[in-house]
């Protein structure tokens, strides 16, 4: 019993000593796209929010983490800005039809997002594309405005990934082109509904503090939001980016909070010392109890022989195209409706596997596509190249 405490007693101290080593060491930089308002990391938008009185000095400035339609409805708004920076922007229907009444009514939209969402792609017939640039490009894609008046003498060039995406298509009929890339493909556009307007910019990291650190940056954002006409109110959207207020809100707090989130840690672990020594003190015999039969894995013995005894190669290889092409669509954001040397090269750049590989295995998938009969080594064949993939990719 002695030698358990001892033992124990030594285990949390050097437990302790090897957390408070991490807590001290140097922490590497976080690179994580939050675009939250008191975020002080590169891509957190501390910066933009505190500044954004220079901008708007006679604007009162509001927080929301309602979805649009619950921020907007049954209220009249006038002379009011809505701005959204997000990685991601979902709108449904509702969403929408209560965003346009509110523009209609003379107020404007700033959304600057890498996906803008179904309703908002559908309704206005737009389509994001990207360059895919390496990350640690310190110079990549460049952008300006069309303006006149606005646009810089040389182009405003940034790594990071940070103007990488650019409209594919746009509807020309309704949208306004306020600035483009190198390549002239638009990257910021506007929208009119009655008295205001919307404006949308794929490229939210441009309003981050890494790009606001940048007198370049921090020059590109304040002309583009000074499309924004002075106005009584500012609503700052935070749905988008941090959700709806809900019950996990504390533990979201003490997490984000660094020593708030070791202390949690500490108490935790005090915790389970005192748990440990006090079921020793207090322990009794466990009776033995047979594990139960894992009855999963016969079905799966049960589904192999069917599938084997059916020798349907064509039919499980068309099943396992299906997957893999699913993983590349979620996992990488890619779009599999053609399989060409664009999505060869785009999919090589951001999963780090091998052009070799990614290339038979796309060679495989597409012999397959066209035969009806696939032999045992075709997909003996097909299923090696997967797994290379799973293993090469990052």
């Amino acid at each position: 019993m002695k030698g358990l405490k001892r033992y124990l007693i030594l285990s949390a101290v050097f437990l302790v000593g090897y957390l408070l080593a991490q807590y001290y060491k140097p922490k590497p930089t976080n690179w994580t796209p939050t675009y939250l308002k008191e975020d002080k990391i590169p891509f957190g938008n501390y910066l933009l929010f505190h500044e954004i009185h220079d901008l708007f000095p006679k604007t009162e400035l509001r927080v929301t983490r309602d979805p649009v339609y619950n921020t907007l409805r049954d209220k009249k708004f006038s002379s009011t800005s809505y701005l959204f920076i997000a990685h991601k922007i979902e709108l449904d229907k509702l969403d929408f039809k209560e965003l346009v009444s509110f523009v209609k009514e003379g107020n404007n939209v700033f959304i600057a997002a890498f996906q803008i969402g179904k309703t908002l792609s559908s309704t206005l017939k737009l389509e994001i594309g990207s360059s895919f640039s390496d990350f640690s490009d310190e110079k990549s894609t460049s952008v300006n405005f069309v303006n006149p008046t606005l646009r810089a003498e040389h182009d405003y060039a940034f790594g990071k990934q940070i103007v990488e995406q650019y409209f594919n298509k746009i509807d020309t009929s309704r949208a306004t082109v306020l600035g483009q890339n190198n390549d002239g493909k638009p990257n910021f556009i506007k929208y009119s509904f009655g008295k205001g307007n919307i404006y949308i910019l794929p490229n939210p990291r441009l309003f981050t503090n890494y790009s606001l650190l940048n007198p370049l940056g921090a020059e590109y954002a304040a002309k583009a939001l000074s499309y924004l006409p002075t106005s009584t109110n500012l609503i700052w959207d935070e749905h988008n980016t941090r959700g709806n207020i809900d019950d996990s809100a504390v533990l979201r707090v003490i997490f984000r909070n660094e020593s708030l989130r070791w202390a949690y840690y500490l108490s935790l672990i005090g915790l389970i010392v005192f748990v440990i020594f006090e079921m020793k003190r207090r322990q009794r015999i466990i009776p033995v109890i047979e594990p139960l039969k894992n009855s999963s894995l016969d079905f799966v013995k049960v589904v192999g022989k069917v599938y084997y005894q059916q020798r349907d190669n064509s039919d499980i290889a068309k099943k396992k195209i299906n997957y893999f092409l699913e993983h590349i669509r979620s996992t990488y954001n890619l779009k599999t409706t053609t399989i060409d040397k664009e999505l060869e090269t785009a999919l090589n750049i951001r999963s780090g596997v091998q052009q070799e590989t990614i290339g038979l295995l796309f060679n495989t998938i597409e012999a397959i596509n066209a035969n009806h009969h696939v032999d045992d080594a075709m997909l003996i064949n097909l299923n090696k190249l997967i797994e290379r993939f799973y293993k090469q990719a990052q």
